[in-house]
């Protein structure tokens, strides 16, 4: 498929698409035109990537974890000092953000239900459309 369709699949722009690729999170193939072609392991790539960007998680952390997640699968472990020391200083980030995020989201949760509007939360946690009017 081409960029385009990449996007529209992914939810994200021709834009970020390539940005990701500039980044070193996503590799395309050519064709003999330079066009860029990609298949279905591109779409759920983009579209975890894209989830990890929305969360925080800046580029460079990303390009570890997709790294850490391919020596995974080819069963081949080799890390340097240096970088297993981001990724620990990392991974505390993201404990405090998910405590925080988890606290926040149980505050809500509270509120709602005290309120004449707790089937909200239920709808919210449903995944439905809350309708804010």
């Amino acid at each position: 498929m081409k960029i385009g369709e990449l996007a529209r699949r992914s939810g994200v722009s021709a834009r970020l698409v390539r940005y990701y690729e500039q980044q070193g999170l996503l590799e395309a193939a050519r064709e003999a035109n330079g066009y860029r072609t990609y298949d279905e392991e591109h779409v759920e790539q983009v579209v975890r990537v894209a989830s990890l960007v929305r969360s925080g998680v800046p580029t460079r952390l990303i390009r570890a974890l997709l790294d850490l997640e391919q020596a995974e699968a080819q069963a081949t472990y080799s890390c340097p000092r240096t970088v297993a020391e981001m990724l620990a200083a990392e991974l505390v980030g993201l404990e405090d953000k998910i405590a925080c995020l988890t606290r926040s989201r149980d505050t809500l949760s509270r509120f709602l239900e005290q309120t004449e509007h707790a089937a909200l939360v239920s709808e919210a946690r449903a995944g439905g459309s809350v309708d804010t009017e």
